[in-house]
C-alpha cells in the first residue's frame, strides 16, 4: 500500500494543546462495526460489557528531553531507547556536528559523552558519573512533549503532570501512553462496578513514535523497536479472560503492540520481555485483542495504519472526517475513540 493513502487534511486548531479538565470529561468517539456515536469517556463503562478487561501501560515518562553544548554548538537531544544502565539513543538536533568521544555539557552539570552515531541522526549518549541516569534527567531535563504540542507553546511544569498517567510506575518511556490519560480514580470505580476488569503491562514508548513516515510504501517503512514485558501471570490471567469470552481491550496502541508481539497464532499470550518492532498495517490478523481504546492520530502515521488495521482504512477515514467535523480535539492531550471490530 501506499503511504498517501493514510494521509487525510487536519485544521491545526484541532490540535489539543492542554489535555481536558477534568481526565474523564474527554469526548469519546465510538465505533462500532459500521456505527458510530458521539459519546463521552465517562460512559465507558456502559459501551464495555462485564468480564471484558482493560490492557493498560504502566510505563512512567522520564524527563528525557537535553539541552546543552559541545563548545559554542547548541546541542538539543531527546533520548529515545536505554542501550545500558548507562548509554541511551537520543536523536539529536545538529548531530552532524558530533564525533564519538565528543563531550557534551547539558544542564545541571550532567555530562554525556558521544559513543558512535548514526546517518539517521541518532547518536549514542554515555553519562557520566555514577549516579543514575534517572536522577540526571530529573534534574537537567524537561518532558518530552510531542512536536506538534512543543512547536506551538513551551513545555512546563504543568506538563509533569498533565503528561503522565495515573498508572505510570516502571520509568522509561520518552513519550506518554496517551489513551490512559482519560483515566480517572471516579472512572475506575464505575468500572469495577460494571465488572470490568483491569491488567497491566510495560511497553517503553519510544520518541520514534513521532517520526515521519518518509517511505512511499508502507512496506518501505522501517519500524522502531520499544522494550517491553508481560509477566507470566499477567499473560495466564488474561488467557483466562479470553478462555471466558471476555474481550481484551487494549488502552492504547502501545498496549495492543506488545499485547500482539507477545501472542502466539492462536492468540495465546506468552511471558515477553525484549525489544518489539511489530508493524501493525491493513492485513494483519488480530490474534489476541478485541477491541482498542485510543486518541486520534497523525495523517501518513504508524498508529493511523494500525487502527485501520483494526477497523478498516475507509472506516477510519470516515471516523476521522466526523471527527473533524464535531470538533474533537486531536493528538497527545485530546479526546478519545472506542473501536470495537
Amino acid at each position: 500500500m501506499r503511504v498517501d493513502q493514510f494521509d487525510f487534511d487536519l485544521p491545526p486548531e484541532r490540535i489539543a494543546l492542554r489535555p481536558a479538565s477534568p481526565r474523564d470529561s474527554a469526548r469519546l468517539l465510538l465505533v462500532r462495526g459500521g456505527t458510530m456515536e458521539d459519546r463521552a469517556v465517562l460512559d465507558l463503562p456502559m459501551l464495555l460489557a462485564p468480564g471484558d478487561v482493560l490492557v493498560f501501560n504502566d510505563t512512567r515518562v522520564i524527563p528525557a528531553q537535553l539541552e546543552g553544548r559541545r563548545g559554542e554548538a547548541r546541542i538539543g537531544a531527546t533520548l529515545h531507547k536505554r542501550e545500558g544502565p548507562r548509554s541511551w539513543w537520543a536523536f539529536v538536533r545538529n548531530a552532524r556536528r558530533l564525533r564519538p568521544g565528543d563531550r557534551i555539557d547539558f544542564a545541571a552539570g550532567v555530562v554525556a559523552s558521544v559513543v558512535e552515531r548514526e546517518t539517521d541522526g541518532s547518536v549514542l549518549l554515555s553519562f557520566h558519573g555514577e549516579e543514575p541516569v534517572e536522577l540526571l534527567l530529573e534534574r537537567a531535563g524537561t518532558m518530552p512533549l510531542p512536536p506538534y504540542i512543543a512547536s506551538k507553546r513551551p513545555t512546563d511544569e504543568q506538563d509533569r503532570s498533565d503528561y503522565q498517567t495515573m498508572f505510570a510506575r516502571e520509568a522509561g518511556a520518552v513519550a506518554a501512553p496517551t489513551a490512559s490519560l482519560h483515566f480517572t480514580e471516579r472512572l475506575l470505580a464505575a468500572l469495577d462496578e460494571r465488572g470490568i476488569g483491569r491488567e497491566t503491562l510495560t511497553l517503553h514508548v519510544g520518541a520514534g513514535t513521532f517520526l515521519p513516515v518518509k517511505a512511499e510504501t508502507v512496506a518501505e517503512h522501517r519500524m522502531h523497536a520499544e522494550w517491553g514485558r508481560i509477566d507470566a501471570a499477567t499473560a495466564e490471567r488474561l488467557n483466562r479472560v479470553r478462555a471466558n469470552g471476555g474481550r481484551l481491550i487494549a488502552v492504547g496502541t502501545t498496549a495492543l503492540r506488545l499485547l500482539e508481539s507477545a501472542a502466539d497464532a492462536d492468540g495465546t499470550l506468552h511471558a515477553f520481555a525484549g525489544d518489539t518492532a511489530i508493524f501493525i498495517t491493513p492485513g494483519y490478523r488480530f490474534r489476541a485483542v478485541g477491541g482498542l481504546m485510543t486518541n486520534f492520530h497523525l495523517p501518513k502515521s504508524t498508529l493511523f495504519m494500525l487502527v485501520s488495521a483494526l477497523m478498516g482504512l475507509e472506516r477510519m477515514k470516515a471516523a476521522y472526517a466526523h471527527a473533524i467535523g464535531e470538533h474533537y480535539r486531536f493528538y497527545s492531550y485530546g479526546d478519545s475513540s472506542l473501536l470495537l471490530p
